[in-house]
C-alpha cells in the first residue's frame, strides 16, 4: 500500500469519527513531509525516523506500508469507524454550502478542503470561515475575507467551483457581523447564531427574522444552536417562533440548513417539519471543519430523506447555475 494514501486515510477516518484534531493532523503532516523527502531517506529507516513531522505511530504506519501490508492503525480504524450512510438523496446531492479552513477554526489549507471536494465528486463546495465577532474560532476579519476570497476563487477548474463565502454571526440585534457590502461581493451567505444561545424567545425570534430578511443571507445554519453528543458535551435547543422564523426563511428565499454533524443533528425533525410546512428551501451541509468531515453529508441526506424534504427543495442538489442564480 502507499504509504501516503495510508496516512491520509488514516487522517481522514480521524476527521470522520471527529477525533481529536491534532491526531488527524498529524498523520496529514506527516504525509506532506513524507511527500517531500527525498527517495535515500524514505528508504533509510533511521533517517525517516528522525525526519521532522514523523513520529512513532506515522513511522510504524509508513514502515508497513512500504512493506507492501495494510498498516495496523489503518485496519483498526476502517473496522471501528461508521461506515458512510447510503441513501438516494446522498447520491443527488451536487455540493456543499458550509465548510472551514485554517483561516479560522478548521484544521488544514484551503486547497486541501478544496481536493478532498472534488475527491466526493463535488460539483460546488462554499468556504465559510467564520466572521470577527467569533474571536474563540478566529473569525475573519474584513481585510482578512478580502485577502482570502481570490485564494479560495483560485482553487476552481473544470467541473468544481470553489465557492468563496462566510459563516456570518447573527449579532444580538440581528445586525450581521461583516461590513454589508463584503457580504455582497461573496458567492455564498451562511448566517447562524453563536451567542447568547439561551436568549428569551421573543427577542431570540425578532433576532433571527431580521437576519434572514437580509437580502445578503442566503442559508440560516444550525439554528436552535444544540448539541446531543460528543466531546463538547450536550446543549439545549434555542427558544425562538420556530412558525415565524420559517415563514421569513421561505419569504425570503432563505434555505434552512440541514446541519449533518452527528453532535448537532440540527434543526430537530419537529422543527424540519415546520420548516416543510411554512414553503421553506433547504441546504444539506457537512459544516465541515476537516477534509474528511466533508463525507458526512451522508447523515444530513439520510435524515432528510426519512423526514420527506423533497430534493427539488434541497438546494444543494442544485446545479451551479441555478444555486448561483438563487444565491444572486
Amino acid at each position: 500500500m502507499d504509504a501516503v494514501a495510508a496516512l491520509l486515510e488514516i487522517a481522514s477516518l480521524l476527521e470522520r469519527e471527529r477525533a481529536s484534531r491534532y491526531r488527524a493532523k498529524a498523520f496529514r503532516q506527516a504525509a506532506a513531509t513524507l511527500q517531500e523527502l527525498p527517495a535515500d531517506v524514505r528508504d533509510d529507516p533511521t533517517r525517516l525516523r528522525a525526519a521532522k513531522g514523523i513520529g512513532e505511530s506515522t513511522f510504524a504506519v509508513i514502515r508497513q506500508a512500504q512493506a507492501g501490508e495494510t498498516p495496523d492503525y489503518l485496519v483498526e480504524l476502517r473496522g471501528e469507524v461508521e461506515p458512510e450512510i447510503v441513501s438516494t438523496l446522498r447520491g443527488r446531492l451536487r455540493g456543499d454550502l458550509h465548510a472551514h479552513t485554517e483561516w479560522s477554526d478548521g484544521t488544514t489549507p484551503i486547497a486541501v478542503m478544496a481536493a478532498a471536494a472534488r475527491a466526493l465528486g463535488h460539483e460546488y463546495q462554499a468556504i465559510t470561515d467564520h466572521s470577527p465577532r467569533l474571536r474563540v474560532a478566529r473569525g475573519l476579519s474584513a481585510e482578512r475575507l478580502r485577502e482570502q476570497m481570490p485564494l479560495v476563487r483560485a482553487e476552481s477548474d473544470d467541473g468544481f467551483t470553489l465557492l468563496a463565502g462566510i459563516e456570518v454571526d447573527i449579532l444580538e440585534d440581528g445586525s450581521l457581523d461583516q461590513e454589508d457590502a463584503l457580504l455582497q461581493e461573496l458567492d455564498i451567505v451562511v448566517a447562524s447564531v453563536h451567542s447568547r444561545l439561551r436568549m428569551d424567545s421573543r427577542p431570540m425570534t425578532a433576532r433571527m427574522i431580521a437576519a434572514v430578511s437580509d437580502p445578503r443571507v442566503n442559508v440560516l445554519g444550525h439554528c436552535t444552536g444544540r448539541l446531543v453528543q460528543g466531546d463538547r458535551g450536550t446543549r439545549p435547543e434555542s427558544q425562538f417562533d420556530a412558525a415565524a422564523v420559517f415563514a421569513a426563511c421561505a419569504e425570503n428565499g432563505v434555505a434552512v440548513e440541514i446541519n449533518s454533524r452527528p453532535e448537532r443533528q440540527d434543526p430537530p425533525d419537529d422543527l424540519i417539519a415546520v420548516a416543510l410546512e411554512a414553503g421553506c428551501l433547504f441546504s444539506i451541509d457537512s459544516d465541515a471543519h476537516a477534509p474528511g468531515q466533508l463525507s458526512l453529508l451522508d447523515h444530513g441526506a439520510a435524515r432528510a430523506e426519512r423526514l420527506g424534504v423533497p430534493a427539488a427543495r434541497i438546494v444543494t442538489t442544485w446545479g451551479l447555475e441555478r444555486l448561483l442564480a438563487w444565491a444572486g
